[in-house]
Parts: structure tokens; C-alpha cells; sequence
């Protein structure tokens, strides 16, 4: 009684409610949700660190490339300081707070950290970058070992559509419509769990899709469409079923703080919609990554095909139309 009652005292003086659950204290958001409350500064300090790690370390194969007199593409820099901060709003703002007892807050920065930042880190190209920027020898052959990685078998299971789809689904039913979303949102750990591998299964399954970076043999650009269009409307879905409940799906969020003035089953009834309608962003994103990409393709292999007319004075070109005579002349004796 004399620890609740401090807690009780430090509530009030902080402004925030604090909970006890499963032997954890967890502090909680006491006043109602706006955006300018939302975006306040409060960091997690794991994904602090990742978000200051990811920058410092890409910002100095950048530099280094800089140094040698090497370019590196602006764009691929400004996606990846985007994907970053992408991240650190969603986990390092007041949002995880609010996010631990509002669903429609919650599925905000799944939404991010598993479908958005996920595109823009991969646009960023990073392996490449880290290919172009480390050494090839040195103590530790760092270099080397991320080759060797690319090309694993590992690699290749990992991020194969028959692993990637059922992981990307699995994510979402296997976890929201099971007692494991309760188990892990019953404390902050848990919480960071769960994001970790929202954002690596986001990396995973877009990766082989639209990923710029080099690694495991990737299908064709048709093909890769129709992997995304696989797994989008099991995400549509995933929203819709929310949306439509009529009884709260997961317990953690049943009984919101009075104080927030939430209505349980609307605010789960807003985490649907939102889940439906940001399906639609990253589909439209990849989509035009997608487009670009095969653009490029198309162009590059025309000019490697004008190359090689100049290299053999356009032999391949000249046998190519001799054939076209040939068929020519032997249709003509047939018809004579």
C-alpha cells in the first residue's frame, strides 16, 4: 500500500497514470490524445539507439565515398534519412505511450514501422552502399562476410515469397487474433519485441520485391507485382475484420484510461480503418518503384545493346536480318 500510494503521488505530480502489470510499472498517458501531445519527445531507448546507429554509420560510408571522390545518388540518402526518422517518430515520440493504450495509436506505428519505413530504408540501398564503402581486407573482413551473406542459402530461404507472405500474414492474425498480442504488450519489452519484428518482417517481404540492393536472384518485374498484390489484400482484410467487430478483439486495449475519454470498441473500430486504408500506400509506393526500376532495366539494356553494335560494327544486327532473308527466300521457293 505504501508503494501504490507513492505511485499515486508521483501520477499526480507527473501528470501521467501509472499501471501495474504482470510485476511491471508502466506509465501511461493521462491526458487526452492530440497530435501536438503525440509527437512530444519521449524516448525508447532501444530504438534511440538504432535510429542514431543507422545514421552515423550511414553517414559515414557516404562520406567516405565522398572522400575518394565518389558519388552517392542524393535520393538514396534522403530515403534513408526519411525511413529513419520514420522510425523515430513512431517509437521515440510520446505516440509509444499513447500507443500502449490506444489501438488506433497503436496500429499508427505499426502501419510505420512495418509497411513505410520498411520502403524507404530499402530505397536507400544500404548493402550497396556498405559494399561500396568498406574495405576489402582488414582484420575483421567485414566486407567479405556480408558478400558471403548475400549469396547463403539462408539468404535465399528468408526471402523467398513462400516464406515471406506467410510471415508478412502471419503477423498480423497470427498475432492480433492470439493471446500473444496480450502477452507482449504486458510490458515495455514486449512492446519492442513486437516492433522489431514489425520492421523486419517489413524489410523482409519488400526487400526481394523492390529492394535496389544486390542479394539473392530475384523473379522477374511481373512477377514481383504479383507478389505484391499476394500479400496486400490479406492486409485489407486484416483491417476490414477489425473495423467490423462488434466486441473488443484484444484485452490490453478493453479498458482504456477514463481520463482519455475513449470509447474502447470505437477507437479499435478507427484502428481498422486505418490498418484498410494505409494498405493502399505502400502498394501505390512499390508500385511506382517498381515502374522506375524496370524503366531503368529497359534503358540499360538498350545501351549495352548499342555498345556491342559499335564494338562488332552491328554483326549481330547483320545476321539477324540475313536470317530474316533466309526464312524470306525459302517461303518464296515453297510458294514457287
Amino acid at each position: 500500500y505504501a508503494v501504490l500510494g507513492v505511485l499515486r503521488e508521483l501520477r499526480v505530480l507527473s501528470g501521467q497514470d501509472m499501471h501495474l502489470h504482470d510485476g511491471h510499472v508502466m506509465q501511461m498517458p493521462m491526458e487526452p490524445f492530440s497530435l501536438g501531445r503525440g509527437l512530444g519527445f519521449h524516448g525508447e531507448s532501444v530504438f534511440l539507439a538504432g535510429c542514431v546507429l543507422a545514421l552515423v554509420l550511414y553517414g559515414w560510408g557516404v562520406v567516405g565515398l565522398w572522400r575518394r571522390g565518389d558519388r552517392w545518388p542524393v535520393g538514396r540518402l534522403v530515403s534513408w534519412v526519411v525511413g529513419v526518422g520514420s522510425v523515430f517518430l513512431a517509437m521515440c515520440t510520446r505516440l509509444n505511450d499513447y500507443g500502449m493504450v490506444m489501438f488506433s495509436v497503436h496500429m499508427v506505428q505499426h502501419m510505420i514501422v512495418s509497411m513505410l519505413a520498411p520502403i524507404l530504408l530499402l530505397l536507400g540501398a544500404p548493402v550497396t552502399l556498405a559494399l561500396r564503402a568498406l574495405p576489402g581486407g582488414g582484420r575483421w573482413r567485414v566486407r567479405a562476410l556480408l558478400v558471403r551473406l548475400l549469396h547463403s542459402r539462408y539468404l535465399r530461404v528468408v526471402t523467398a515469397p513462400l516464406f515471406t507472405i506467410p510471415m508478412f500474414v502471419a503477423s498480423l492474425y497470427g498475432l492480433y487474433f492470439t493471446p500473444l498480442f496480450d502477452f507482449l504488450m504486458g510490458s515495455r519489452a514486449g512492446h519492442v519485441v513486437m516492433m522489431v519484428h514489425f520492421l523486419a518482417t517489413g524489410l523482409a517481404f519488400f526487400w526481394p520485391i523492390m529492394g535496389v540492393d544486390p542479394g539473392p536472384r530475384r523473379p522477374g518485374y511481373v512477377m514481383r507485382i504479383f507478389e505484391l498484390f499476394i500479400g496486400m489484400p490479406f492486409h485489407a482484410f486484416f483491417g476490414i475484420a477489425v473495423m467490423m467487430s462488434s466486441e473488443v478483439l484484444v484485452r490490453v486495449f478493453a479498458h482504456p484510461p477514463a481520463s482519455l475519454g475513449v470509447d474502447a470498441l470505437a477507437d479499435q473500430q478507427v484502428a481498422g480503418g486505418i490498418a484498410w486504408a494505409f494498405s493502399e500506400v505502400p502498394s501505390v509506393l512499390v508500385l511506382i518503384a517498381l515502374v522506375v526500376q524496370w524503366a531503368r532495366s529497359e534503358e540499360r539494356r538498350a545501351r549495352r545493346g548499342d555498345r556491342a553494335a559499335d564494338r562488332d560494327g552491328g554483326a549481330e544486327l547483320a545476321a539477324y536480318n540475313a536470317y530474316l532473308a533466309s526464312l524470306a527466300a525459302a517461303t518464296n521457293r515453297r510458294g514457287g
